[in-house]
């Protein structure tokens, strides 16, 4: 079952009717980094221009309910999956911005080196990302 799937059956079993516009809003929320309702609403209304901001907001609080989503990372779906596509850096401000796998891997790789952790010409053969939340 794909991930947009496992939303909709959960977000039917929390009574919602799953209407197009619906579909619209968690297809943009999987697919992007939208970092406000505002981009969200943006973003639906060249899709259909039906979709009004209230319906973007409920849909957000409706995901949030299921636990899809959380105030934590606000306008991204969970995926459940480890450092798989790379991770997202929240700073103190709350700005977020995503690293790819292959860029993070070369960030962990200067870092071990200008740390000093490789010694006697050792490199590194692969990195091992372990699932873990802050």
């Amino acid at each position: 079952m794909s991930r947009k799937d496992e939303i909709i059956e959960r977000l039917k079993e929390n009574g919602c009717r799953i209407t197009k516009q619906r579909k619209i809003l968690i297809d943009i929320i999987l697919e992007n980094d939208c970092a406000s309702c505002k981009e969200i609403f943006y973003k639906a209304s060249q899709e259909d221009d039906r979709i009004g901001v209230a319906t973007v907001y409920r849909m957000i609080n409706a995901l949030e309910r299921i636990g899809a989503i959380s105030r934590k990372n606000m306008y991204r779906i969970e995926s459940g999956e480890s450092c798989a596509g790379g991770c997202d850096i929240v700073l103190e401000d709350d700005t977020v911005f995503s690293i790819p796998k292959e860029k993070l891997d070369q960030i962990v790789r200067d870092g071990v080196r200008r740390c000093g952790y490789l010694s006697n010409g050792k490199e590194i053969s692969r990195i091992i990302y372990r699932d873990g939340q802050t």
